[in-house]
């Protein structure tokens, strides 16, 4: 009987194992935010290559590693800010993410606060191997990525500024690089950071009375529904003008032409669902301008390949 029963235990300890590892697995990736770095991963060569890069060959730009190499290092930095950010957040994740915190429990914390250690070191290190500016560049990033999740997350509206300030500064980063300074860039960078920050604000939204018990002071949480409304309706309203200078002033063609025009729209049916202040209403409001900014990123991709070929 005994022999009987060993290779079915066997069997059981062994899938359960694989379980756990793969459990561990995906408790890391969630906990690094890794799906978020591969959208801005590809976001960053996209605008990189497409936008900033306006005159080097597609075959130049392959073998460019020095520009490989600054973005690598980005998308360990997003890792390691995802990590030391969720160490943060830990108590109040459990309450708004519980499925992603319980996966996340297959790991200890310590774990995660090693792998922020050597995600941010290895950065540096290659960042070190790039130039010193660039090292410089990522020192800072670094710095902010932990002192925005340590202490800004909790401050009113710099939490909102500090968050889509780290967002874009890999952009930032790439604009100075190629040195790429101009009206048309500009306005791009400020239709992007009004529809980040309304992403943020409204998330805030979903998350008022938790963020309120855990110490985080929020625009929602501060301001109460009706002014925070009136702020996001504002935000929304400037957007529009900003789209509107683009298509008028900068001669911007092609499909990003046409992304612009249709982000009046996408604008006014958010100003409506926020007009409707209900929670299912606000997180429409969400996914529909989260679901424009990807639609934005598809949109200079195919753009930029209509220019080049």
């Amino acid at each position: 009987m005994n022999s009987e029963k060993e290779p079915f235990q066997s069997k059981n300890y062994l899938s359960k194992s694989l379980f756990y590892r793969f459990s561990q697995f995906v408790g890391f990736l969630l906990g690094a935010r890794f799906f978020v770095a591969a959208l801005l991963t590809f976001a960053l060569y996209v605008s990189t290559f497409f936008l900033f890069n306006q005159d080097e060959s597609f075959r130049k730009f392959v073998f460019d590693f020095k520009v490989h190499g600054i973005i690598f290092c980005t998308v360990l930095t997003i890792l390691a800010g995802g990590i030391i950010n969720q160490f943060y957040d830990l108590e109040k994740d459990h309450v708004v993410k519980p499925f992603r915190t319980r996966v996340q429990s297959f790991i200890k914390q310590k774990y995660f606060l090693y792998a922020y250690l050597a995600l941010s070191a290895i950065s540096l290190g290659v960042a070190w191997m790039i130039s010193h500016n660039v090292f410089a560049f990522f020192v800072v990033y670094q710095f902010f990525m932990w002192f925005y999740s340590h202490k800004l997350s909790r401050i009113l509206i710099l939490n909102n500024l500090t968050f889509v300030s780290l967002t874009l500064y890999p952009f930032f980063g790439m604009m100075v690089y190629y040195e790429t300074f101009s009206k048309k860039v500009f306005l791009m960078a400020v239709f992007l950071f009004l529809i980040l920050l309304c992403i943020d604000i409204v998330k805030d939204t979903l998350t008022r009375s938790v963020d309120k018990a855990f110490g985080y002071t929020t625009i929602p949480n501060y301001f109460k529904s009706r002014n925070t409304k009136i702020i996001l309706t504002s935000l929304l309203i400037v957007t529009m003008a900003v789209s509107m200078k683009i298509i008028t002033k900068t001669g911007i063609t092609g499909f990003m032409a046409y992304y612009f025009a249709g982000g009046l729209f996408v604008m006014i049916v958010c100003i409506y669902l926020l007009l409707k202040a209900s929670r299912r209403s606000n997180f429409l409001t969400l996914n529909v301008l989260r679901f424009w900014v990807f639609v934005g990123i598809i949109a200079m991709l195919l753009n930029g390949i209509e220019h080049k070929l």
